[in-house]
């Protein structure tokens, strides 16, 4: 059962990792990526493709970094996913050919496979040191808080930097600050969080991706595990591919305002699209603590899970059909929508999955579901970019979104028999 309130102390460690998640959040490039490489030229084919290798990349590089944190420790695992992502941002801010941004997005890859997971370890490990193990619910809830508070301030101060430099490029180089910032933090934490260091071994790494593999075939020869990955991942990956095309959206709306009209368009736009991604954050983290409470109204979590895949499938589509009646508002709005039912969706997902298998299978079964998203928006993302190219970014959302669902009908769930 959750504990009905904290009982642990927050202690300077705790601020640490409250700091931590701040600072690691304040990627001041996320809200105009795409707008950043439109402003380079590229395609939103290659654009497609970028975020394609980013999420492929990143899960074969998490399968031999998980290792090498046990051979290193976290801490220093940490470190070294920190001065890769610094590397990469610099990299960014000094590319101009879409080779170097395939390498700036391959270190951003490699950053992320050696941090996930890894700090949460070393809370979990922490609260088990300090003997507040019943207490993880409350303790990752509130350091995750200034994550979220994290991202909301980032989007304000990105649109600020556009707005007096100019440039989307500096973004990347003021992302830097915050990234050294956290680096000399975890410098700072106890080595007895590093964990069970042990021996780099080659040949543990090659085994562990042979039971990835196994895994996940062995997830999707059961039917019941195979509708419960669908439901969940389909949407998932769906929204990871789409959810940056907000960006050009704002980026028209911003412009058709009579506001700030002496300044060049990109600054313009900056502050705009840099206090509606404040909103979106603030909503975001507001819907993820609702989850719960919107999961309660009904009698199985197949219901909501259904409606959710649906309603969000159909934001889609009316977000690009609005966007090409030239009503960009209403588009935003629904546009809007999509990052909510994510946010809304994920934690009663991962719940019926884990009230619906046994334990003995529920690590496989999430891990299946974590592979299959990135499979599903690594597909998604240069699809929706060819379209865009070549139909606009309106229809680009129509047809995507319409395509998945017509298949949605083999991705609902069913409450389960007793």
């Amino acid at each position: 059962m959750v504990k009905t309130r904290q009982n642990f102390n927050k202690d300077l460690q705790y601020y640490k990792f409250c700091l931590y998640g701040f600072f690691k959040n304040l990627r001041f490039f996320e809200p105009f990526l795409i707008l950043f490489f439109l402003d380079k030229e590229l395609s939103f084919l290659q654009i497609g493709t970028l975020y394609a290798i980013r999420e492929i990349t990143k899960n074969i590089f998490e399968i031999p970094t998980g290792i090498i944190a046990d051979s290193i420790g976290r801490r220093r695992t940490m470190i070294t996913a920190f001065i890769i992502y610094i590397i990469s941002f610099i990299t960014f801010y000094f590319s101009i050919k879409y080779l170097f941004f395939i390498i700036a997005m391959i270190l951003y890859s490699f950053g992320d496979a050696f941090r996930t997971g890894t700090h949460k370890a070393m809370i979990f490990e922490y609260l088990k040191i300090k003997g507040w193990d019943d207490q993880k619910v409350y303790y990752y809830g509130n350091t995750r808080s200034f994550s979220q508070l994290g991202s909301a301030i980032s989007s304000l101060i990105a649109g600020f930097i556009i707005f007096f430099t100019g440039s989307y490029k500096f973004i990347f180089l003021y992302s830097t600050i915050p990234y050294i910032l956290d680096l000399i933090l975890i410098m700072t934490y106890p080595k007895v969080l590093d964990g069970n260091v042990q021996k780099i071994k080659g040949k543990k790494i090659k085994q562990n991706f042979k039971k990835v593999i196994k895994d996940f075939i062995f997830s999707f020869k059961d039917i019941k595990v195979l509708k419960a990955i669908a439901n969940l991942s389909v949407y998932t990956g769906f929204y990871r591919a789409v959810k940056d095309y907000l960006q050009p959206v704002l980026m028209t709306f911003a412009l058709a305002l009579p506001i700030l009209v002496f300044f060049e368009d990109k600054q313009r736009a900056s502050i705009i699209i840099g206090i509606v991604y404040f909103i979106i954050y603030i909503l975001t983290s507001f819907a993820a603590r609702k989850s719960g409470k919107t999961a309660a109204r009904f009698k199985n979590l197949n219901i909501p899970l259904n409606l959710t895949l649906v309603i969000g499938l159909v934001l889609g589509i009316l977000s690009g059909i609005f966007y090409n009646l030239h009503l960009t508002l209403i588009s935003i709005i629904l546009y809007i929508g999509l990052y909510l039912v994510e946010n809304l969706r994920k934690p009663m997902g991962v719940a019926y999955i884990t009230d619906m298998l046994k334990r003995d299978i529920l690590t496989t079964a999430l891990s299946a579901e974590s592979q299959t998203h990135t499979l599903i928006a690594a597909i998604i993302a240069p699809l929706l970019g060819f379209f865009a190219d070549k139909y606009g970014v309106g229809n680009a959302m129509i047809i995507i979104s319409g395509i998945l669902i017509l298949t949605v009908p083999f991705f609902l769930v069913y409450e389960k028999k007793k």
